[in-house]
Order: structure tokens, then C-alpha cells, then sequence
């Protein structure tokens, strides 16, 4: 049961965290973060840094590598947003 559990796990953090790429490349591409919110991302980020943490503190390997890559993605999104308006 637990390596079913595991495997959820996987698989939503694979998803949710994947989620976030065509929206980089997208910005990466046209060089426009214009309608991207740059509060919602700051908060966002802040959040994920806390599942992060949250992952690391109770060794949970699902929650850790999907927050540590979304992490950066979202990182990456609010410089951007700062770089490209």
C-alpha cells in the first residue's frame, strides 16, 4: 500500500509541477510577462519554499522534489515577470 501511495504522490507532484513549463517557455519566448501577476507569483513562490521545508522536515521525496522543482520554475517566472515587465 505504501508504494501505491508513493506512486500517487509521484505522479501528482510530476503533474502539478510539469504544469508550470509551457508557461516559462511562453515568457521565456515572447519576452512579455505583462499579464503575469507579479503578487500572485511572490506569494506563490514564498508557499512553495514552505512545502519545501515542509517536505525536507517530515522526509517526504514526492513533496521535496516537486516543490524543489517548481521552486525553481517559479523562481525563474518572477525574474522574468522583474526582468520582462
Amino acid at each position: 500500500m505504501n508504494d501505491l501511495i508513493t506512486t500517487i504522490g509521484f505522479a501528482a507532484a510530476t503533474l502539478t509541477t510539469f504544469a508550470f513549463v509551457p508557461q516559462v517557455l511562453k515568457v521565456w519566448r515572447t519576452r512579455s510577462a505583462a499579464d503575469i501577476s507579479l503578487g500572485m507569483y511572490s506569494l506563490f513562490t514564498l508557499g512553495v519554499a514552505l512545502w519545501l521545508i515542509y517536505g525536507i522536515l517530515i522526509y517526504s521525496w514526492p513533496i521535496i522534489l516537486a516543490n524543489l522543482i517548481t521552486m525553481i520554475l517559479a523562481t525563474a517566472m518572477l525574474a522574468m515577470k522583474i526582468k520582462f515587465g
